[in-house]
C-alpha cells in the first residue's frame, strides 16, 4: 500500500497556468493593434505589451507553486513565446522601430527550428534550455525598450536596437542548441 498523498485527478489542460498561457495568446492580437495604431504618447500599447511579457513569467510561478506543471503548458508557453514575439516584432517592423533583418533572422530560426527539431519538442526530448529563457528575457527587453522609445521615451531606442541585435544572435545560438538536441539519440 502506497504512503504518498493523493492528489484530486483533474483533466491536464484545465489549470490556472495553463489559462494564463492562454490569455497571453488572446493579448496578442491587442497589442500588436495598439503598436500599429496608438499616437505618440499613448501609453497604451506598452501597459498591454507588459501584461502580455508578465503572463509569461505568471504562469511558470503558478505552475511550481501550485504545482500545475503539465505537458500542455510545456507545449503552449514556448507557443506563445515565440508566436506573440513574432507578431509583436512585426508590428514594430511596420512602424520602422525594427530592422526587418533582424525579424528575418527571428521568423526563418523559428521555422527552421519548427521543422528541424517540433517532433522531438512535441515528444518531450527537448526542453527549454537556459540560453533560451535569457534569450526571451532579452528579446522581451528589447521589445520594451523599443515601445518605451515608441510612445514616451525617444532616447531607448538605441539601446532597444542594441538589445534586439544581442537577442536575434542568442535566438539563432538557442536555434542551433535545439536542432543538435533534436539529433541526438532518444533515452529509453
Amino acid at each position: 500500500m502506497s504512503t504518498a498523498p493523493q492528489h484530486p485527478t483533474r483533466d491536464e489542460w484545465l489549470t490556472w497556468p495553463n489559462a494564463i498561457t492562454v490569455a497571453r495568446f488572446l493579448l496578442i492580437g491587442p497589442v500588436c493593434w495598439l503598436l500599429i495604431t496608438a499616437a505618440p504618447g499613448n501609453p497604451w500599447p506598452l501597459v498591454l505589451l507588459a501584461v502580455w511579457a508578465s503572463t509569461d513569467w505568471v504562469d511558470g510561478v503558478l505552475a511550481r507553486r501550485l504545482d500545475q506543471r503539465t505537458r500542455t503548458g510545456e507545449i503552449l508557453d514556448p507557443i506563445a513565446d515565440r508566436l506573440g514575439t513574432v507578431a509583436i516584432l512585426v508590428s514594430l517592423a511596420v512602424v520602422g522601430l525594427v530592422p526587418w533583418a533582424a525579424l528575418i533572422a527571428i521568423a526563418g530560426t523559428d521555422l527552421i527550428v519548427l521543422l528541424g527539431a517540433g517532433r522531438a519538442a512535441a515528444r518531450g526530448d527537448i526542453h527549454v534550455s537556459r540560453l533560451g529563457k535569457v534569450r526571451t528575457a532579452v528579446l522581451f527587453a528589447a521589445v520594451i525598450a523599443l515601445v518605451l522609445a515608441a510612445t514616451l521615451v525617444p532616447a531607448l531606442a538605441v539601446l532597444g536596437e542594441w538589445l534586439l541585435w544581442i537577442g536575434t544572435a542568442m535566438h539563432v545560438l538557442v536555434g542551433i542548441g535545439y536542432l543538435v538536441a533534436a539529433r541526438r539519440p532518444r533515452r529509453a
